[in-house]
């Protein structure tokens, strides 16, 4: 009798989790490596101590590019988590909400104050081709009167793009050197567009470029350019990307940059006469009076008030 006890007592302790009296069979595999025991290192490794670095969160996944991430669920590019870029640089502040800033506000909304981010400098490595590209562009540039320190402030790389800050002055090199170097061959200017920052003292007025290389795979680089107000002048780039003429005629017509250099620097949206440049921030609202179906609309800055 006693044999019979130990054999059945053996069998016990020998049989799989899974298999053990009382317990399901699913929630065993479960909770369990494949022979039924807990993963207790995998447990114990879900801890973050001090020098592991910050999970990064499940509904989105670092991109191919340094300072992307990618939303899983929407694909939807978004700001880089923290540690992945360079912090950001602020450049002022936004007060409230919608824009509205002389009504009654019932909300709170009103009383928001956020901060006006630009991404900061990047630091090398800048990953993807984008080192490469770089460096192509400082042995282009070293081949002739300009050299890449010279010509480039800063680069930016943000949400997977690369951007180069050029000195207006070295624009042209810089252009020729992306569509000339046989390493980069950026053979189309997709055109030109015009931003205005009326608070950056001294560089109110971007000018912004973007190239595409066909040879190289679809490699894309954005070129920024600044210039201030009192001096609103950038070389034009027509005669090394011919189809830059219009680009730079609805840059100067909307923003008042002066592309000098250009065949025919003149306007193609808005009439000849038409007085300053619709498009900056401190153009005044104005408008003129549109009717519709008998009814008159006034113009903006002849509208009622609701303060």
């Amino acid at each position: 009798m006693s044999d019979a006890t130990n054999d059945g007592a053996d069998d016990t302790t020998d049989a799989p989790a899974g298999d053990q009296p009382g317990q399901d069979p699913k929630q065993a595999t479960a909770n369990s490596n494949i022979d039924g025991t807990k993963a207790a290192d995998a447990t114990a490794d879900k801890g973050a101590g001090p020098e592991q670095p910050a999970p990064v969160a499940e509904a989105s996944t670092i991109g191919v590019q340094p300072g992307e991430v990618v939303d899983r669920g929407t694909d939807e590019r978004l700001p880089a988590a923290p540690g992945t870029a360079p912090d950001p640089v602020v450049v002022g502040e936004r007060r409230g909400m919608f824009g509205a800033t002389d009504t009654g506000d019932t909300t709170g909304y009103g009383g928001m104050v956020s901060p006006i981010l630009f991404p900061g400098a990047a630091v090398r490595p800048y990953g993807g081709y984008f080192d490469e590209v770089a460096d192509h562009l400082e042995r282009g540039l070293g081949a002739g009167s300009t050299s890449y320190g010279e010509a480039v402030e800063r680069v930016v790389v943000d949400r997977g793009e690369l951007t180069m800050f050029v000195r207006r002055e070295h624009l042209p090199a810089v252009a020729r050197a992306l569509r000339d170097d046989p390493a980069l061959r950026f053979e189309i200017c997709t055109g030109v567009s015009g931003v205005h920052y009326p608070h950056e003292e001294g560089r109110e007025l971007h000018a912004v470029y973007h190239f595409l290389s066909i040879t190289h795979g679809g490699r894309r680089v954005r070129v920024e350019v600044t210039a201030p107000d009192a001096d609103p002048h950038i070389p034009s780039i027509v005669e090394i990307y011919p189809a830059n003429d219009w680009h730079e005629r609805e840059t100067w017509d909307m923003f008042g940059i002066e592309f000098d250099g250009h065949p025919s620097l003149t306007r193609i949206l808005m009439p000849d006469d038409w007085p300053g440049h619709p498009q900056r921030k401190d153009y005044p609202l104005g408008g003129i009076p549109v009717e519709y179906k008998g009814a008159t609309v006034p113009p903006p800055d002849q509208r009622r008030s609701y303060s």
